[in-house]
Parts: structure tokens; sequence; C-alpha cells
């Protein structure tokens, strides 16, 4: 019966909840992005903070959408668990500074008590990093109870063992090229409706979507499950983005990977074309493969392409297959990088795509 209803009703109720919740809006998201951008900026408030980046020793890891659950048929983290340790044990290892980008827990459909009590191994990877002092935390729409529930602080002292202060945005600041650069992230739901304010996505999600998701087991956040509305997003991004100088914007929310304003899928493309003018025929049937398996997987050809590098998303820690994505800005590099499963259960670090900070195409 479960098998019958999961292909009967996923797509309709995926459909029914964007029917009936707000899109992003350009103005909206511009204004809420420039306003707490001014705010981190100017060191006014509490919603920031700003770290200055020294780009030839600090290293960080950018990850967010873990949406950790209660290990029941709607925990969409579970099997990305196992990955998410295994990364943030290489991370300590190696002196990386970690910032969570929100939507860690998955506060719409569980309560603070049943998370905790359900994903200890990961709070305490996680409050290793605080102990060092190389630890930010940021809230998005799905753990938006970290910031306005008067009881979250005490929440997050007992789960970390120690206060823990809780932004919405990190601005990191450095020099590259004798020009200043500023790496502006935040969890990108920012003037987005459906996700920051909503009352029918609030309560669809707690009362409709969650239980049956529980029953159903099914996971919508998979790059298939409405694509458009991610790209469209994603799109709204780079635009803000774009016009704004010596500046780079990191989000999440989308759980959709972006490097250099380019989807993966993208990107594999702009590499066949380098491979077939080269006449390297071995790495274009290379990247073929990639590129049916993405396809295969759900992901589909965005509308859009950047002129300038100036956008970036972590992707997140929940696909389907256990993958996780995220940031790292080392060694004067970024990079999109995937922590993925090997054949025989191992979890494997690998580097999807990267660039060094200097050869970046901004808006100067």
């Amino acid at each position: 019966m479960r098998h019958f209803l999961q292909k009967l009703l996923k797509t309709p109720l995926i459909r029914l909840a964007d029917r009936f919740s707000s899109r992003p809006d350009q103005k909206r998201v511009n204004k809420a992005l420039s306003a707490l951008y001014e705010k981190i900026d100017s060191g006014t408030g509490k919603n920031g903070i700003t770290i200055s980046l020294n780009t030839d020793t600090d290293k960080f890891i950018i990850f967010s959408d873990q949406h950790k659950g209660a290990r029941d048929g709607a925990d969409i983290f579970a099997r990305a668990e196992k990955n998410y340790l295994a990364a943030l044990a290489y991370y300590l290892d190696n002196q990386f500074f970690y910032i969570n980008l929100g939507d860690s827990e998955e506060l719409w459909e569980n309560t603070f008590i049943t998370v905790k009590k359900h994903n200890k191994a990961t709070f305490e990877a996680e409050a290793k990093f605080l102990k060092n002092k190389r630890f930010i935390k940021t809230f998005g729409n799905h753990d938006l109870y970290w910031d306005n529930d008067p009881l979250a602080s005490a929440g997050l002292g007992i789960i970390y063992h120690q206060p823990v202060d809780i932004y919405e945005g990190v601005i990191l600041k450095t020099t590259i090229n004798k020009l200043p650069l500023k790496i502006y992230m935040t969890h990108g739901h920012q003037g987005d409706l459906q996700s920051d304010g909503n009352w029918f996505s609030k309560w669809f999600v707690s009362d409709v979507w969650g239980p049956l998701q529980s029953y159903l087991r099914i996971n919508p956040n998979t790059p298939s499950t409405n694509d458009e509305l991610k790209t469209l997003h994603n799109k709204m991004m780079y635009q803000w983005s774009s016009k704004h100088k010596n500046m780079l914007l990191i989000t999440g929310h989308t759980h959709q990977p972006v490097f250099k304003s380019l989807t993966h899928l993208e990107l594999l493309y702009e590499k066949l074309g380098d491979a077939k003018k080269a006449n390297d025929d071995q790495a274009a049937d290379q990247i073929k493969k990639q590129i049916v398996n993405r396809e295969n997987r759900g992901d589909k050809m965005p509308d859009f392409k950047g002129y300038h590098d100036t956008y970036f998303n972590t992707g997140c820690c929940c696909f389907n297959d256990g993958d996780i994505t995220g940031i790292e800005i080392a060694n004067g590099c970024i990079r999109l990088i995937k922590w993925a499963y090997g054949p025989h259960k191992e979890s494997t670090r690998m580097v999807l795509d990267e660039c060094k900070l200097a050869d970046l195409k901004l808006n100067l």
C-alpha cells in the first residue's frame, strides 16, 4: 500500500505546496540581502559577524541543509549522516573553520527535544569545532527556532555544552590582487515568502506534509524536485551578487550546488566543450558519462549562465543517495566538494570543481 501511495501522491502533494505558497521575488530578495549585508558589514545589530581571511593560512568549510530529524521515514538526513561525520572528522583534523549556513535541524517537522535525542553524534562532532573556536552557526527557515524562540539559547547550550551565538550571516574579508574581497554568506531564504514567514508553507509542512512524508518515506530534497523554482531562486541570488563589486555570495537553501554562478551540470557541459576542442576523446567520454549520471538522477539544465563568478551554493547534506556537498575555501582556492560512499560504503572526499580566488572573474 505504501509503495502504491508513494507513486500516487508524491507529485500532486509537492505541486500543491508549490501552488499555494509564495514564490521568490527579485525585489524582496534584493532588499532582504542588502539590508542584512549592510547590518553585518557596519557592525550594527547582532545579525552577523565579520572575520578576516588570511588566504595563505586560513581554511573554511561551509555546509548547509542537513535537516537533521527523528530517524523516521521523514528523516532525509539519516542516509547522509555517516558521510557528514566523516567529513567533520577530516576538517577538524585539518584545522578547518566550520561555518554552518542553516537548516541544520529540521524544526518544522520535529521538536527540538526529538532532534536532540536522535542526533547526539553529529552535535558532538560539531561541538569539537566550537570548543576550538572554529565554529559559526547560522539559522535558516527550517531552524528559525534558533533565532526567534526565547528558549533557543538554552537549548543550544545543552547540545553543544557551552553557549553558542546564532547569526543570520557571515562576511569574510580579505585582499586579492591588491583589491578588497568580501565573501558574504547566509542561508539564502531571505526575501522568499514561501520559506520566510508564509503561514501556509509552515502549516502544510508541520501538519500535512510532515506526517505524510514520514509514512510514505518520500525525500523531496533531490535535484529534480521543483527544479524550476530552485533555478529561479539561484538566478535571483546571482542577480543580486553580480551587481556588487569585489564580492562573492555563498548560500544554501535550494539544495542545488552552484559554483562560479553555474550549476554542476552546466560546468560539466563546459568541460565537455573544452575536451572536444582539444580533441581529447577519452576525457569527453568520461564527462559524457558524468552528464548522463547527473541527468538520470534528475538534474536539468537551468536557463541561466552567470557573467561573473560571484555566486556559489553549498548544495545540501541530505541527498537521497547519502551524498553531501559543500564549499571549501583553503590555500587561496575555493572548491565545490562532495563526500560520497565508495564501493565498500567508505566515505570519500571528491573535488567537483575548484578555482583560485585570484582567478575569479568578479565585478570589479
